[in-house]
């Protein structure tokens, strides 16, 4: 199964909403109880006996360079660095060079669901399907926007963030099973979004959504970054 995969880490991000609490560095290595964030996700990542991730840096990509290394654990670790600003979209295609395999596990590198990839992974080839993602359930949709599924757990739409609605929903979690052909098609060098241009492209020719009830959390504000400190105290080293 993982031998028609690679794995990617959108780590590019320039976390300008952290800037009071992590201010000289990128957020995916914000520091989280003595370790850096995307330490987590390379974590999941080895678990599965993947051999190989490739990251996707910009913002002081040096920094990201010089605390992961080239080796992970069992991984190499390669680097994708974008000379200007391409955004995830951008960056994923741009990446798309490096990628050889015929499934892409795309990670976002500021959230972190409990989910076993194994079993998205497998789910995935089983279904016969281009693109997919794990969907999270949460207690407030107010600050992702949600996600709206289908019976046969297709993805019909996404709903814009709406503060006045606080309640249960489903959202991205972060976590993509994309055909490399699919990527390959997208636009390569420009700057725009996956979440907001690339997803919306795939509903048309069918985006596929995984539950996975395991916590979620992304460390995109101040406050979720301080609640990130108790989330992984389970995972200290």
């Amino acid at each position: 199964m993982l031998e028609y995969l690679d794995a990617l880490i959108l780590a590019g991000g320039l976390g300008t909403k952290l800037r009071k609490a992590v201010p000289y560095q990128p957020k995916v290595i914000a520091d989280i109880n003595g370790r850096p964030f995307i330490a987590f996700l390379l974590d999941q990542l080895s678990s599965t006996g993947i051999s190989r991730v490739t990251l996707c840096t910009g913002y002081k990509s040096e920094q990201v360079e010089g605390i992961v290394g080239s080796r992970y654990r069992t991984m190499d670790v390669l680097y994708s660095t974008e000379k200007t600003p391409l955004g995830t979209g951008g960056a994923l295609r741009y990446a798309a060079g490096k990628l050889f395999k015929e499934w892409i596990l795309v990670m976002n590198g500021d959230s972190f669901i409990e989910c076993n990839l194994l079993k998205y992974v497998d789910w995935h080839l089983n279904s016969n399907v281009n693109a997919s993602m794990v969907v999270a359930s949460v207690s407030d949709a107010r600050r992702y926007g949600s996600v709206e599924l289908g019976e046969d757990q297709n993805i019909i739409a996404f709903r814009e963030k709406e503060e006045d609605k606080q309640g249960f929903g489903y959202i991205n979690a972060g976590v993509y099973l994309i055909r490399k052909s699919v990527i390959e098609e997208l636009e390569f060098g420009e700057q725009y979004s996956l979440e907001h241009e690339v997803v919306p492209r795939l509903l048309a020719s069918g985006l596929y959504g995984y539950l996975c009830d395991g916590r979620f959390i992304d460390i995109g504000t101040e406050e979720s970054y301080i609640y990130a400190k108790s989330f992984f105290g389970k995972f200290e080293q």
